[in-house]
């Protein structure tokens, strides 16, 4: 017993027929249920390997992102993927706009005579600055080689890097105080 209702029928085939110029198309799409799909999975899959270093992740107080454009729509755009992005990854973001720069170039529309004819040309410049607090070495690179990889045509990306270092061990110790204690010595 086949009940139909619409163009699915009880027993799990879909079956629909259009006719298109001239041409009769008829399909036949069988529905199986999710359990009984067969999928081929290597059974030797090991697991991934986790590796750890000695060695102390680069901590980084600032990151500074200045991106120019001449264009405000492909800027802006650029802005919100990038914002988004470090949202995903947990970054505290800050966007100011710098003011635009605007560089003009006047020309004579002659080669060689005719100086009351003119052409002038201009570049507008449109920057926007993104500042990155407190992240790790290994977290500004994945964000960066990110956004750099999905960095639109005809946009410029400046970053700068604030790392934090721990003091030498020549500085740690005051210098008044070893003064004060050689003076001490130096007296008796």
């Amino acid at each position: 017993m086949n009940l139909e209702l619409g163009n699915l029928s009880v027993n799990g085939s879909k079956h629909s027929t259009a006719q298109t110029g001239g041409l009769l198309l008829s399909t036949s799409v069988k529905w199986a249920p999710l359990s009984n799909l067969h999928v081929d999975v290597p059974r030797d899959l090991t697991k991934p390997t986790i590796s750890t270093s000695d060695e102390p992740d680069t901590l980084y107080k600032r990151l500074s992102i200045l991106v120019k454009a001449h264009d405000k729509a492909v800027l802006d755009s650029y802005e919100y993927f990038a914002v988004l992005a470090a949202k995903e990854l947990g970054i505290s973001i800050n966007v100011h706009e710098p003011p635009r720069k605007i560089e003009r170039f006047t020309l004579l529309k002659s080669v060689h005579i005719f100086k009351k004819h003119r052409v002038q040309y201009e570049m507008r410049t449109l920057y926007r600055c993104l500042e990155l607090k407190h992240l790790t070495g290994c977290t500004a690179n994945v964000y960066l080689e990110y956004i750099q990889r999905n960095l639109p045509e005809g946009v410029a990306m400046e970053v700068t890097k604030t790392q934090i270092q721990q003091l030498p061990e020549h500085i740690k110790e005051p210098m008044w105080e070893t003064l004060t204690e050689e003076k001490e010595e130096s007296k008796s």
